[in-house]
């Protein structure tokens, strides 16, 4: 089991830091997190704590488990062993309440992008006039009102994403994990969900997101966790592990080599 506490407030950050402080209690934390799957352990005793308002980068070699990783983090698969935190207490509906999730490849909905994005807004009893503000609000910021009243699954793949966004993000939640969000899209859906991201880490969204890109990594993130063989090998402000990686795993990684991980 990997003795990696990963801690982000442990490391101090430059003048430049954005808002959010790594000093306040964390939101979210794992405390010996495992999991195991066909007789395999993918994810290998992770300990983390996510301070809330920062957005926190997961990096790392196809196979490391940065999205089952997430997906334990947002209560969709139970582990193996070990918890999920919140606010100090065990992950339930009720947290999870307050996240959301945005997959690699979404579901649309059968109606169109700005019923998906009212869907949304009734599970969680938003109606009446704040409903038509925020949907408005979220389509603009989206760059979706030309394709408003459009069926959601006819559209391509960069607008459907930045649809899974945007319905992720109208319900303002305190946590937002996002899978590869930008993965295959073209730089200006790439540029529009960035916008996105960013827009909601300012009105204080913290954000998990998973990404093998480093330059996006350097334009939303504040901290870096990064996997190997299902473990922390190595953790820090986003700059400093890109510019400085001290492990082994992240030093290989990002020379484009492959390091296979140790088996424990």
């Amino acid at each position: 089991m990997s003795e990696a506490v990963v801690n982000i407030s442990e490391r101090k950050r430059g003048p430049a830091a954005r808002a959010g402080s790594a000093t306040s209690a964390p939101l979210l934390k794992a405390r010996g997190l495992c999991f195991d799957a066909g007789g395999h352990r993918l994810i290998d005793g992770i300990d983390l704590d996510i301070h809330p308002g920062r957005c926190t980068v997961i990096m790392g070699a196809n196979g490391s488990g940065k999205s089952l990783l997430l997906r334990l983090l947002h209560g969709l698969l139970t582990p193996t062993a070990g918890e999920v935190l919140w606010q100090g207490q065990p992950l339930d509906a009720t947290a999870r309440q307050q996240q959301a999730m945005v997959f690699q490849r979404p579901v649309m909905l059968r109606r169109s992008v700005a019923a998906n994005l009212r869907f949304a807004l009734s599970v969680r009893g938003v109606r009446g006039s704040e409903r038509k503000t925020r949907e408005a609000e979220t389509i603009a910021l989206a760059r979706l009102d030309a394709l408003k009243d459009k069926p959601a699954r006819v559209l391509s793949g960069g607008e459907q994403q930045r649809l899974a966004v945007a319905r992720a993000m109208i319900c303002t939640p305190r946590m937002l994990f996002l899978d590869e969000p930008t993965a295959s899209l073209d730089p200006a859906s790439t540029q529009a969900i960035e916008h996105m991201v960013q827009d909601a880490r300012e009105s204080g969204t913290t954000i998990i997101v998973v990404t093998h890109d480093a330059g996006q990594a350097r334009r939303l993130g504040d901290d870096l966790i990064f996997l190997h063989g299902g473990r922390v090998a190595e953790t820090g402000p986003v700059a400093e592990v890109l510019d400085h990686p001290s492990s082994e795993a992240a030093q290989a990684w990002l020379g484009g080599r492959l390091l296979v991980p140790s088996k424990p």
